[in-house]
């Protein structure tokens, strides 16, 4: 189980009101489960000598984009927040603990990419062969992990992973704008190599980013959703990532849920084959982006693992 951005393995291990996390439900289904800090956050300290400028933590971020959305509707989905277990505040102790847990990152996006993936890698070959869930920031790990050693990941599971392909979604308020703030795209590329800021192997091989032809769509697939960028066709493939059973799972008020579709669209595109649970149409309402903190987390823990029984019926 692999963090996101500004987060350790605490997301995993229990909720800041009390109650189990996922680790605990996977590890009653049978699994060992293997729950690690990213270099630099938590149980892997931060190193500056190594690891350069920290970026810090964003309190009002905090509370916009994990705990509170439907106070602020920055993005069209974000009324339907009910899950969080608390007030999300400071002073509500539910928050305060959550926020204890909260810590400062390599400010270097790459960096970040490139040191997760290599400990990543490292662990797999020392307890073999696993599935590797990732949440967030993490999703850009689960990838170049999988593509690099498809015989080490028996499976992914992407919570709302990084994305959309290419260009990060700006979602702050703004004044004076005829684009949605859910719908603007920074200027620069946050992920050039699609769904990574590092190298895949694609076929045909891409010596470098820029040798991927992209184009963003004419229109959005539905209302308020992004309009995606998509590889010009013919799309070059991710063979290794082929191999691999793919679960993407996006909560129905998460700032993720106007533009996961295109990080699936762009997977397809590829040819690989991802089973995308959108947890609204499942019957299973009001998360954000913290779902394995809020109160049904068990309920989407359950749906995962039902999933995972099916695609790997020995995986236990």
């Amino acid at each position: 189980m692999i963090h996101g951005g500004n987060q350790s393995g605490t997301n995993f291990t229990g909720t800041p009101d009390g109650r189990e996390g996922w680790a605990q439900f996977f590890l009653r289904q049978g699994y060992a489960v293997y729950v690690v800090d990213q270099p630099g956050r938590g149980r892997a300290a931060f190193e500056p000598d190594h690891y350069g400028v920290a970026g810090r933590v964003n309190l009002e971020n905090t509370i916009r984009f994990f705990v509170a959305p439907e106070r602020y509707n920055l993005w069209p989905q974000a009324h339907l927040h009910t899950q969080w277990p608390g007030q999300g505040a400071p002073g509500d102790p539910v928050f305060d603990q959550f926020y204890a847990s909260q810590l400062p990152s390599i400010e270097n996006f790459t960096l970040q990419q490139e040191l997760s993936r290599d400990a990543i890698l490292a662990l797999l070959e020392k307890i073999g062969p696993s599935i590797l869930l990732t949440h967030s920031q993490s999703g850009t790990i689960g990838w170049p992990v999988a593509d690099a050693r498809s015989d080490l990941v028996k499976a992914i599971l992407a919570v709302e992973p990084n994305g959309p392909p290419f260009f990060d979604v700006e979602t702050s308020p703004r004044a004076n704008t005829s684009t949605p703030d859910w719908s603007r795209y920074s200027a620069t590329q946050g992920r050039p190599w699609g769904i990574t800021a590092e190298p895949l192997s694609y076929s045909p091989p891409a010596a470098k980013a820029t040798d991927l032809s992209i184009v963003q769509q004419d229109k959005p697939d539905a209302p308020n959703v992004n309009r995606c960028w998509v590889q010009a066709s013919p799309a070059r493939q991710l063979p290794n990532l082929q191999k691999l059973p793919i679960l993407v799972v996006t909560s129905e008020a998460s700032y993720h849920t106007p533009y996961d579709h295109c990080t699936v669209k762009y997977l397809e595109q590829a040819g690989v084959h991802p089973t995308w649970i959108k947890l609204g149409e499942a019957g299973i309402h009001g998360n954000g982006h913290m779902m394995m903190l809020e109160k049904n987390n068990m309920e989407i823990a359950a749906v995962m693992s039902a999933w995972l029984a099916k695609a790997l019926p020995a995986a236990q």
